[in-house]
């Protein structure tokens, strides 16, 4: 009877050491894993030019002043539409009225006091629109309306892409695909076996001029000056070896 109890004490025992040494093995052995970057790029060109340009009258009495910068909003919407800018393409902003005063000083150079010097009135007119050429040459051709007397001023297009939604979904599986074969090309040439994908993070996106020297940012480049752009991401995956 001592004999069988003894037996099955020890066989516990044994059991109890596998059991912990499988346990051991599980805790302390190696997991070897892969990590790749993955990228892709793509060149476009806009397809919405957003410009816009600012004007003003300046006159010591606020109605004169107001009545000439709505004569200028007309003539510079009447010069627009029959450049070919549609009526929903143009947008005038609100006026903003803006006191001007001089300074007056004393022969000793202090300053003594103001003079008014009138009533500045400013007026903005933005347009969008997907008639890039059109808009490019507004812009360049907008200093005509000097001739009438209108002192507008012209600011730089800005180019903007109205699908980047999808490019972005697009160059994310993209990079994704071009990290995976990167790691089957490490594994393959190394006799190794890819395993499944531990983890996986996503850079910003960078969109900058083509065949600029832009640089990339922390924050992700977005370049509204160029009407030609160039997309880029870059996604890190991690894998398991096998």
């Amino acid at each position: 009877m001592r004999s069988l109890s003894a037996f099955f004490i020890a066989l516990a025992i044994i059991i109890a050491a596998v059991v912990l040494s499988k346990g051991y093995n599980y805790k302390f052995k190696s997991h070897h894993t892969l990590s790749v970057a993955g990228s892709a790029y793509y060149d476009f060109t806009a397809d919405l030019i957003v410009w816009s340009g600012v004007f003003e009258r300046t006159s010591m009495d606020i109605k004169d002043a107001y009545a000439n910068l709505k004569t200028d909003e007309q003539n510079i919407g009447s010069y627009l539409s029959s450049h070919g800018i549609a009526n929903n393409e143009m947008v005038f902003s609100a006026i903003v009225i803006d006191k001007q005063f001089q300074p007056t000083y004393s022969p000793e150079g202090k300053l003594t006091g103001t003079v008014f010097k009138g009533y500045k009135l400013t007026q903005s007119i933005k347009i969008e629109s997907k008639n890039i050429d059109t808009v490019e040459k507004i812009s360049r051709q907008i200093t005509e309306l000097l001739q009438s007397g209108i002192e507008l001023t012209s600011g730089e297009p800005l180019y903007y892409y109205t699908k980047l939604a999808d490019l972005k979904v697009d160059l994310l599986a993209k990079a994704s695909a071009d990290a995976y074969n990167r790691a089957q090309t490490v594994v393959k040439n190394a006799k190794g076996h890819l395993g499944k994908m531990i983890n996986a993070s996503m850079g910003v996106f960078q969109i900058t001029g083509q065949y600029s020297n832009e640089n990339f940012t922390y924050s992700g480049a977005y370049n509204t000056s160029s009407k030609n752009k160039t997309a880029n991401v870059v996604v890190r995956i991690e894998y398991a070896l096998d």
